[in-house]
């Protein structure tokens, strides 16, 4: 079965940033991204976490440890669920302007909410960082995408 998502997971998954955002900047860890899913058997709730030079399978057992537990004292009725912590792998999002600076010079793919240049899809090296929008160098040509177009933004890998 697949996973379903409500407006009661979205209240929850504030409820747990709320939790584990302070833990993460306690350790030195960024809390890159969050979900909370139902299936029919069981709940699952998975949280990306990343720091310079990568996350390590320590970082994930430390963190897993220490947030089931706040989560058990902190977030009510939240029943029996699966706690996954791990990094966000290759294809990383980019959600904050200090990502997009941070990985300035790496290979990015990019979604938009509007055509540029007849398209809506972009994988390019991501070249320069503006206050409203970024440069993608695609195959040898230098696209601006707004940031207010961009619905979707990764790291692309090799």
């Amino acid at each position: 079965m697949g996973l379903r998502h409500n407006k009661n997971s979205s209240i929850l998954i504030e409820k747990i940033k709320e939790v584990a955002q302070p833990l993460c900047q306690a350790e030195d860890l960024e809390l890159v991204h969050l979900e909370y899913a139902t299936s029919d058997r069981e709940k699952t709730v998975r949280i990306f976490l990343d720091k310079p030079g990568g996350i390590t399978l320590d970082d994930c057992a430390y963190v897993s440890r220490q947030l089931g537990d706040l989560i058990d004292v902190h977030i009510e009725n939240i029943g029996s669920y699966r706690l996954e912590v791990s990094s966000p792998g290759p294809n990383r999002p980019l959600n904050t302007k200090k990502d997009f600076y941070r990985f300035k010079g790496e290979r990015v793919k990019i979604e938009t909410n509007e055509l540029i240049e007849n398209k809506k899809r972009f994988t390019g090296i991501l070249d320069i960082i503006n206050d409203d929008s970024v440069v993608i160098a695609v195959d040898g040509k230098k696209v601006e995408i707004k940031d207010s177009a961009i619905s979707k933004a990764i790291l692309a890998g090799q």
